[in-house]
């Protein structure tokens, strides 16, 4: 397990590119000024021991030191030692509808960016509650299974998008079947399911059953609508801009609409509630509120309690390479010259 204590200073390797830029146009300009000074041959003559290369060699070993001098700044730390913690909390699990309906922008930027920042957000709030992720369109796929571990959540959570599933159509039903194999603790009492969507449902019926059998596995059940009742059309975009909207067979526009009715219906047979995913703030405080009312159950989690600093290898490395580009010169070392590593004719400079 590696952390960073200092993240802000990654800022500081923005410079790289930069520095690259004005290297470029340092070389092109000493290029300019020296042809108005002497053609190439005469240069090759006055100067017969300069090297070509040197200089890219010089600038990568200084950018190299710069990263290294970066890192050694965010102070990376390797975990060594695991731990058992007890901790009190809710078994939560996030179902985050992927079908291409959430593509839909009528809220912005759309419905899927808006459902992952909620969930986002509602980790944000968490203290030792244990969370699970599973998308589903057409089908149900489990992305991450329970953990106490909410930066990889978020990570797993971002890389979400509507091409990950080719099953395509909006199965509401699977992922409630494949949330109640998340819960493996029997002794979790606490069993909360978020299903995120726009209530398009082609379970065809299946989906009252569902609910049911999760239920009694004492799952509750609440949904988080997000998208507007008056609907939207559903973009086909390449390289961020909109091609065409997405039709039917008739060939008319698709208007994907969000279904309040089926979403409430989901909840109030879950023991659950229905929340307007409208309002981030708003909805993540309700959800608060929803799960301190909860009780906490105790259970073990592992974690890593001590992390060792690894600065020092990276000031070190860092500072090799600074030292190199200062004792590196712009001619050609006899060494280099035997070695003819770029292919460098002597004859050139006679």
């Amino acid at each position: 397990m590696i952390q960073f204590d200092e993240k802000i200073y990654f800022y500081l390797l923005a410079i790289i590119p930069v520095l690259v830029v004005l290297f470029v146009f340092l070389q092109i300009w000493k290029k300019r000024t020296q042809k108005k000074f002497a053609d190439s041959s005469l240069l090759k003559r006055l100067t017969p021991n300069k090297s070509r290369f040197k200089s890219a060699l010089k600038l990568l070993f200084f950018l190299l030191g710069i990263t290294f001098l970066t890192l050694g700044l965010v102070n990376p730390k390797i975990g060594t030692k695991l731990e058992t913690v007890k901790r009190e909390g809710v078994d939560i699990v996030f179902a985050v509808d992927v079908s291409k309906s959430m593509l839909a922008e009528d809220i912005a930027p759309n419905r899927l960016e808006k459902a992952k920042r909620l969930v986002s957000e509602i980790i944000n709030q968490l203290g030792s509650d244990r969370i699970g992720i599973i998308a589903y369109a057409g089908q149900a796929f489990p992305q991450l299974p329970i953990t106490t571990d909410y930066g990889a959540a978020k990570m797993f959570l971002q890389n979400m998008n509507t091409d990950m599933l080719t099953s395509q159509g909006t199965a509401i039903n699977q992922a409630l079947e494949l949330a109640t194999s998340y819960y493996d603790d029997e002794e979790q009492t606490n069993r909360v399911l978020f299903i995120i969507s726009d209530g398009e449902d082609h379970s065809e019926g299946t989906t009252s059953k569902a609910v049911d059998d999760a239920v009694e596995e004492g799952i509750r059940i609440f949904t988080i609508g997000v998208g507007k009742s008056k609907g939207a059309p559903i973009p086909i975009k390449r390289n961020g801009v909109v091609e065409s909207l997405k039709k039917d067979s008739q060939g008319e526009v698709v208007i994907t609409k969000l279904n309040e009715a089926v979403l409430q219906e989901i909840a109030n047979d879950g023991n659950g509630q229905y929340i307007d995913g409208t309002n981030t703030s708003e909805a993540v405080d309700q959800i608060k509120d929803i799960l301190l009312q909860m009780d906490k159950t105790e259970f073990e989690a592992k974690q890593f309690a001590e992390y060792k600093d690894q600065f020092q290898w990276f000031l070190a490395a860092g500072l090799l390479f600074l030292f190199l580009d200062i004792f590196i010169l712009d001619k050609k070392t006899k060494w280099l010259k035997k070695l003819n590593l770029f292919n460098e004719n002597p004859k050139e400079a006679v």
